[in-house]
This record gives C-alpha cells, sequence and structure tokens, in this order.
C-alpha cells in the first residue's frame, strides 16, 4: 500500500502543479534550501568545545521541528493533496491508513529540505568515523519522520478540537501557545545562537538534548565517544515513539472521517416576539449572520485567529530580544493590518453558497456592506484595546498620535481590502461537510493570487500615509495640535476607503458575480 499511496501522489502532483504553482514550489524549496544547508554546515564546522556541535544541532533541529508545525499553524493550512476521506470506504486500518499518508506526506519539497537540514548529522558523524557516521545517516531519516509526524498528529489534533463546539477555547489556545512559540524560535535564533556558541546557555541547551529532536545530535556524539549503549537507547526509543505517533494520527484519521464535523447541540433561541435593531435592514441581516458565521465556521476562526497571533509575534518579539519597544506600541495597528492577511477569501468559505446572493435581488450590495461590518466588529475592539494599552505599558506614550490616527485608517482601509481580496483573488476551499481539518484545508491561493493578495494589502498600508503627514508635520512644527489632528484625518481617510473599496468590491461582484461563483465552487 505504500507505492500505492506513492504513486497516487505523484500522479496529483504531476496533474496539478501549473505555472504559479510551480513557481510557488520552486520560490519557497530555494529558500527553504538555504536554511537547510545553513544547518547542514553545522556538522562541518569544528568548534573550540567539542559539544558545541551537539548543543547547536540539538537546539536547531528544535528550531525546524517547532517550524513544522508553526508554518501550517500561521499560513492556516497544510498538504492535503491526499485526504483520509478518499479512502473512507476502502478496507484498510488504521495503521495502514496512516502508514500510506506517511509515505505520501514524504513526497514533496518541504521533506526533501528538511532531509537535507538533518544531513549534518551525518557529517557530523564523519569526523569520529564510517561507524557514527551511519548512526548520523539513520538518525537524520528517522527525524525526518519525527517532524512529519509530530506535524501530522497535531494538525489532526487541533483540527478534532476546532471542529467541536466544545473544543474550541482550546483549540484557540493551543493556537495562541504555537503562536508564541514563535517569540522563543525568534528569540533563540536572534541572540541565544552566540550564547550556544560561547556555552552560556546551559538550560535552553539541556531543554533541546532531551527533546526528540535533539537526539540525533546527542546520538552521533555518543557513537564518536564509544558509548554505544546510548546510542541503542535513543534509537529505540525513537522508533518505538514512532510508533506511537503513527497510533495516534490513525486513531484521529479514523475520527476525522467517521466523526460528524460539528459535535454539540446548537442553542437555537426563539426569536418570537423580539426585535432587534441589527436585523431591520438587509445589511444588518448579513452582518448578523456574518458574526454568528465567523463564531462557528472552525475555518474561519483558524484564518482570523493564526493571521491575529502572527501579528503578536512580530511585535512582542523585539521586545522581548531588546531591541525597540516602539513595535510593541504598535500592537493593536499591527492587528488591524495583519487581521486583513487570511480573511480576504469570504467568498471562497461560502463556497456554491453564492449563487444565492447573486439571484437575489439587491442583495449583493447588503452583502458587500454586512460583511464589511462585520469584520470591523471582529477585528476593531482588539485593536482599539490595544492600541489604547500598548503605547503606556511600552513607555512610548509619544507614539498615541501616530497609533490613534493610523487606527481608524487602517480599519476602514481593511475593510474594503477584505472584500477586494474576496472578489478578486477569491479561491475554492474544499466542503466543510467532508470533515476536513480547518488547518489543512486543502485550498491553495496560487503563487500568482497570493501576489495580488499582497499588492492589495499594500493598498490598506498606504492608507495612513495621510495621517502619518498630518503627525510628522505636528512632530517637526513641536504643535500638540496637529500631532493629535491625525485622530480625524484617520477616521475621514478610513471611512472613505471603506465606502470607496467595497463600492468597486460591489461593481466586481455585480459584473463578474457567475464567473466568481464558477472559481469558488469548483470540487477539490
Amino acid at each position: 500500500m505504500v507505492g500505492v499511496f506513492v504513486r497516487l501522489k505523484l500522479l496529483v502532483l504531476r496533474n496539478s502543479l501549473r505555472g504559479s504553482r510551480i513557481v510557488g514550489w520552486v520560490f519557497g524549496g530555494l529558500i527553504g534550501l538555504l536554511a537547510a544547508v545553513g544547518t547542514l554546515l553545522v556538522g562541518f564546522v569544528p568548534f573550540d568545545r567539542p559539544e558545541t556541535s551537539v548543543d547547536l544541532l540539538a537546539s536547531i533541529h528544535a528550531v525546524w521541528l517547532i517550524g513544522w508545525v508553526l508554518a501550517p499553524v500561521a499560513t492556516g493550512g497544510g498538504d492535503e493533496t491526499l485526504r483520509p476521506e478518499h479512502f473512507a470506504l476502502l478496507p484498510l486500518s488504521n495503521r495502514r491508513l496512516a502508514t500510506g499518508l506517511l509515505a505520501a506526506s514524504l513526497v514533496g519539497v518541504t521533506t526533501l529540505v528538511s532531509l537535507v537540514a538533518f544531513s549534518g548529522l551525518y557529517f557530523y558523524g564523519l569526523r569520529f568515523g564510517p561507524a557514527p557516521a551511519l548512526v548520523g545517516l539513520l538518525f537524520a531519516v528517522l527525524q525526518l519522520l519525527l517532524v512529519v509526524l509530530v506535524y501530522r498528529v497535531v494538525m489532526a489534533a487541533l483540527g478534532a478540537l476546532l471542529s467541536s463546539r466544545k473544543g474550541k477555547e482550546l483549540g484557540i489556545l493551543l493556537v495562541a501557545l504555537t503562536g508564541l512559540s514563535g517569540i522563543g524560535l525568534n528569540y533563540a535564533l536572534n541572540s541565544v545562537g552566540p550564547a550556544i556558541i560561547q556555552g552560556q546557555a546551559p538550560e535552553l541547551v539541556a531543554v533541546t538534548r532531551v527533546l526528540p529532536s535533539g537526539w540525533g545530535a546527542v546520538a552521533v556524539h555518543a557513537a564518536g565517544t564509544g558509548s554505544w549503549g546510548l546510542v541503542v537507547v535513543l534509537l529505540g526509543g525513537l522508533v518505538v515513539l514512532l510508533g506511537v505517533l503513527l497510533t495516534i494520527w490513525g486513531a484521529l484519521l479514523a475520527r476525522s472521517v467517521t466523526s460528524p464535523s460539528f459535535r454539540g447541540a446548537a442553542r437555537v433561541r426563539s426569536s418570537a416576539g423580539q426585535s432587534s435593531p441589527v436585523t431591520v435592514s438587509p445589511v444588518g441581516a448579513v452582518v448578523r449572520k456574518e458574526l454568528r458565521t465567523w463564531w462557528r465556521d472552525a475555518r474561519r476562526r483558524v484564518a482570523l485567529m493564526s493571521t491575529l497571533i502572527m501579528g503578536v509575534v512580530v511585535c512582542v518579539v523585539p521586545s522581548f530580544s531588546g531591541d525597540s519597544t516602539a513595535p510593541l506600541a504598535l500592537l493593536g495597528v499591527f492587528v488591524a493590518v495583519f487581521g486583513c492577511l487570511q480573511a480576504g477569501n469570504l467568498y471562497g468559505f461560502d463556497g456554491s453558497a453564492l449563487w444565492h446572493t447573486l439571484v437575489t435581488p439587491g442583495a449583493p450590495r447588503a452583502d458587500v456592506r454586512g460583511r464589511q461590518f462585520a469584520w470591523v466588529l471582529l477585528v476593531a475592539p482588539l485593536a482599539l484595546v490595544l492600541s489604547l494599552v500598548t503605547p503606556g505599558v511600552s513607555g512610548r506614550l509619544d507614539l498615541y498620535p501616530w497609533v490613534l490616527g493610523a487606527l481608524p485608517a487602517l480599519l476602514g482601509a481593511g475593510a474594503g481590502v477584505v472584500l477586494l481580496q474576496s472578489v478578486y483573488v477569491a479561491y475554492p476551499l474544499p466542503d466543510p461537510r467532508r470533515n476536513t481539518s480547518p488547518w489543512s484545508s486543502g485550498g491553495r491561493p496560487g503563487c500568482a493570487r497570493v501576489l495580488m493578495m499582497f499588492a492589495i494589502t499594500l493598498l490598506q498600508l498606504a492608507a495612513a500615509l495621510p495621517v502619518i503627514g498630518v503627525v510628522l508635520l505636528g512632530e517637526l512644527n513641536d504643535s500638540a495640535v496637529l500631532k493629535w489632528a491625525g485622530v480625524p484625518v484617520g477616521l475621514a481617510v478610513g471611512g472613505l476607503l471603506a465606502w470607496w473599496w467595497g463600492a468597486l468590491a460591489l461593481r466586481r461582484l455585480t459584473d463578474r458575480g457567475p464567473e466568481l461563483l464558477n472559481t469558488v465552487a469548483k470540487e477539490l
């Protein structure tokens, strides 16, 4: 069955890799290869302390393990070329299905790049002789299996959590913890690396050696010093761990295929005799529908939470490393910007449901404006609270005019950008009724769409330029009035751009609605 799964993966890739997707693979592969070669070279470099190579390899391999989990969380998806529901009707046990999908997961650019990185163990072993080199080669393969299995188990577990009404809080907490691990990742690369070389980070090194990702480096060093008993123990422990992870993944695959995508009773409240000011208009009805959908749809929660967490990581990391407190003061602004990155595929989330909007007279306008209001209601409260708090906490009171002026401009522009992305660069997603993990949705925007999404996002950043100009003029003239004049300017710019870009999205939806429906309703 392993050969069948591998050939099937190769066949799907051969028929699906076209144009921009190939460019994306090549571009991403080159970036990953540069990082992998840098990791591999650590095995060549002789250090003054014999333990330095072990410490660096164990620490860098821990970074690779975290990256394998963090990257899909940050991007909201993983490799779903072959999905477990494709094989639901076949007489395959959980372990055989997991083994076959694991073999198929090893076919790809990311696994090849990771194998190059772990090959540093082989070259490190060559410094001791042929036998330690073979140990390094064996552990390089086993650690590749380890990172792939850990990534698969974590994604499947998070998918199961976020598909449950009761588990969404715990799932979002795990998302936050995973995002915060990026802080430690960046801090380790920037600050702790030199400390490891100088032998000044014993606590961190002790942790990375104990982690399974560091067992390979420890085993190669043990083989070089003649401690073959430790090599056998580490090898056996890693094999057992791989077996346990494979079993857990198989159980999670069976659960995802056989369990309903939503577990938990919906609480339906009767609206008889009640009047709600939100639903007195078509726009209000769309707002209410969107807010409920963002709360209930696991895929939308993942798309919004992962980008918001990345904004937190980008701002908090510099303050931890002692570089500057200014990014922390700008946290609310970054949340407003990052909240657009993966939220701009609203019609892709809806899929064929767009048909109802297109055939209902007057519905496109209410739909566009309602989605804009809903996005602002989701992002603006958090961004506003952070903008009011973080400049004071970071001790940068001078940044309040900048932050409070730029925030309304970016929120208004973001409400327009989200709809522009949804109508210009929408892409299909799998049917959620197939129990697909929200962390591995299988839908891919493609390289061309990604570039266009970033280009549209730059429009949002450009919305802050008038505010920056006004506040900067106040700084140069030492005028508090001009500085705080950026706030009304930001409100005006944000409102204008939200209305204007929403109108452009509405025109596109009206003129090219059938083509958009054909795009987002494609079967994946």
